[in-house]
């Protein structure tokens, strides 16, 4: 876990976003999809936090957590790439843009976000965007027909972006 993050998960935020929702179990999605937006994740520790707070048991949280695709209860990036690989997509060769995002920003199946949190790379099986393949989505935008190269225009283009937000 990166201890980095798990610190940055401090309790209060839970706390006023458990306070924002009335402590309604009948809330627990909205609760963890706030929660996600804040840390871009769910902890162990944020998840029983909240199961004790709202009196459920913590496999009932941890069970909505795992089963919506949304949740994460790994740290993800600033951005993410989501490329799709399905069948469309495969045919078209995603295979060669995933290979390109994960040369460029130094990451692999196993370690799909770059350390310093800025970018996550995950495959998914369809965006439902066939005509368009291969397609992936990047901080919502959707890109359609997309080539190694392009992928790595957009990730160049988002370093500078954050450069000059820094500036």
């Amino acid at each position: 876990m990166n201890k980095k993050i798990e610190e940055k998960q401090d309790m209060a935020a839970v706390d006023r976003i458990l306070a924002e929702n009335r402590y309604s179990k009948a809330k627990l999605i909205a609760i963890l999809q706030a929660i996600q937006e804040e840390y871009r994740y769910l902890s162990e520790g944020v998840i029983s936090h909240v199961a004790g707070v709202l009196k459920l048991p913590p496999a009932q949280v941890y069970g909505v957590a795992t089963f919506y695709a949304h949740f994460s209860l790994k740290p993800k990036g600033k951005h993410i790439f989501r490329l799709c690989d399905g069948t469309a997509c495969h045919v078209k060769k995603s295979h060669g843009i995933l290979n390109a995002l994960y040369q460029r920003l130094g990451l692999s199946p196993e370690k799909n976000t770059t350390d310093d949190m800025m970018f996550t790379v995950e495959t998914v099986s369809c965006l439902g965007a066939c005509g368009l393949a291969p397609v992936m989505i990047v901080d919502g935008e959707v890109y359609g027909q997309v080539r190694p190269e392009k992928a790595v225009e957009i990730v160049e283009t988002i370093i500078a972006s954050e450069k000059n937000n820094q500036e």
